[in-house]
């Protein structure tokens, strides 16, 4: 992944956030308003900056305490190019994760995605349309999915241990693609990419997949074959 990609998710958010009062609420980030959700996405990719500069651990700023100024745009502009520096500079070594050391470019695809799915968020509070390039959703997914099934992911979000199983299956199909299988074992989730049968199975265009899967859409923006309560449960614990 380039970080023309973030460059891109990045203007597109600002594009949608253009115009917006910026104290009115994120319909789909109920918690925050668009000022909160903006202060949120520029200290992300800083953050993020940092820690590829330093490999270490650094605090989450608080986003209500962000103080992007009057030009949102350039703000953003500006975060985005001081972790395209950072990446420049640092190359693709071994640096701190919440999910233990991995290569740089993790931050970037994690950013990446983040950006992608809060623009979404944006473009809903604006009324205005939007579209994830297809290539982009099928990468969130895939991400969604990896992260998921990390050793120490369940430190990450206790949650997890609830999909813990004894080896119920679900399939995830994005449209013209072979898609996801995700087995439940006593030791976690397992996915890998493959075609076998499953208990059930979510398909729709990649794009409603990965919206439905951070909660943005609902299992009515896609289709569901088999057990529906386990589609029902696993998104209920497997939320990013």
């Amino acid at each position: 992944m380039h970080v023309d990609r973030l460059r891109e998710q990045t203007k597109a958010f600002a594009d949608a956030v253009a115009g917006l009062d910026p104290d009115v609420q994120v319909p789909s980030c109920p918690e925050w308003s668009v000022r909160v959700l903006v202060g949120h996405i520029g200290q992300a990719h800083r953050w993020a900056a940092e820690i590829i500069r330093t490999g270490a651990p650094a605090g989450f700023p608080d986003p209500r305490e962000a103080r992007p100024g009057p030009d949102w745009r350039r703000w953003l502009s500006d975060g985005v190019e001081e972790m395209a520096d950072a990446l420049a500079k640092a190359g693709d070594g071994p640096v701190w994760t919440f999910v233990g050391p991995q290569p740089t470019s993790f931050w970037l695809r994690r950013m990446v995605n983040d950006t992608a799915v809060h623009y979404v968020d944006v473009a809903i509070t604006a009324g205005k349309g939007y579209e994830l390039a297809e290539d982009l959703a099928v990468d969130a997914i895939e991400e969604g999915l990896e992260l998921l099934a990390l050793p120490g992911a369940e430190q990450m979000k206790p949650a997890l241990a609830e999909l813990r199983g004894d080896g119920q299956t679900l399939r995830i199909i994005p449209e013209g693609r072979s898609g996801w299988l995700i087995t439940r074992t006593p030791q976690g989730i397992a996915c890998s990419r493959a075609s076998a049968d499953a208990d059930v199975t979510m398909s729709g265009t990649a794009q409603d997949i990965v919206l439905v899967s951070y909660g943005r859409l609902t299992l009515g923006d896609v289709t569901v074959t088999g057990n529906r309560d386990l589609i029902v449960h696993w998104l209920e614990h497997a939320k990013l």
